[in-house]
């Protein structure tokens, strides 16, 4: 396995992006996918929590931050084989991978799609099917794309867009391709049900995310099936965190997070 020099920044040529990616601090691999209308910068102080102990690679997903869109849908899949494409082209076989909202969906395709280059998994704040958000979450999703626009200028992050986009006149672009993508029905729960990569779960209890769907989520992954037993051979490799007084709106940039998975990632692995 090739190491990077920490600090490392670069574009990836995968599958016709030019994916951007920053790496930060040295150790074992982290990737690290941020979420829907966000880029790398959204993890605030977590990324550097997170690199204290590990190599993590920060990514700028299809069409977000410094990585300029290209003539395909947005899709979980595709977003999910240029992920894997970046772990090979940057050297490494395998790498744990950790999203967040859309970059927890993302995530968790690549364990699915490509399950040899993905050591841990963990996704925060998010399903396994659509109708995992909360009613009124979809609602919002219904109403994602191209009228969102000119509104959406008002918020940070079309700011964070705006400094660091190739081409920030794209930002409709982006928002109409998101929304598509939000639209759409999925349940990937038969998919989940075969991952073998030990994976944690991570949410907060006022998140978008039924908090029932996540303790669903975590028992079709093996999780609390059982009485792990007073020497706890009855553990599944599995892990659901339930972060308290946390949203999906700050889950992100919460130091809690990184507390809460950081022991997950340094236990030894498979």
């Amino acid at each position: 396995m090739t190491t990077p020099a920490q600090g490392q920044t670069g574009y990836a040529p995968v599958n016709g992006l030019d994916l951007y990616y920053q790496i930060h601090g040295e150790g074992e691999p982290l990737i690290l996918l941020h979420g829907g209308v966000g880029a790398i910068e959204m993890f605030g102080e977590v990324l550097p929590m997170l690199a204290e102990g590990r190599q993590v690679i920060g990514v700028d997903l299809q069409a977000h931050g410094r990585t300029a869109d290209v003539d395909r849908p947005m899709a979980f899949e595709a977003m999910a084989d240029d992920v894997a494409a970046l772990i090979e082209h940057v050297g490494f076989g395998k790498a744990d991978v950790m999203g967040y909202s859309l970059g927890g969906g993302v995530a968790l395709r690549t364990a699915i799609q490509h399950p040899e280059v993905v050591r841990k998994l963990v996704l925060v704040s998010t399903p396994f099917k659509r109708d995992g958000w909360y009613p009124e979450v979809r609602a919002g999703m219904e109403q994602m794309g191209l009228e969102a626009a000119e509104p959406m200028k008002q918020t940070p992050m079309y700011g964070l867009y705006s400094a660091v986009a190739p081409r920030p006149e794209d930002w409709p672009v982006l928002l109409t391709k998101l929304g598509e993508l939000l639209r759409q029905d999925y349940d990937w729960s038969g998919e989940v049900e075969e991952i073998e990569t030990p994976t944690m779960i991570v949410a907060g209890d006022a998140d978008s995310v039924r908090t029932s769907h996540a303790v669903e989520f975590f028992e079709l992954l093996g999780g609390g099936r059982q009485d792990a037993g007073w020497d706890g051979s009855g553990m599944s490799d599995a892990r659901l965190a339930i972060l308290p007084g946390t949203t999906h709106y700050d889950i992100f940039a919460s130091p809690a997070l990184a507390a809460a998975v950081a022991p997950f990632l340094d236990a030894p692995g498979p």
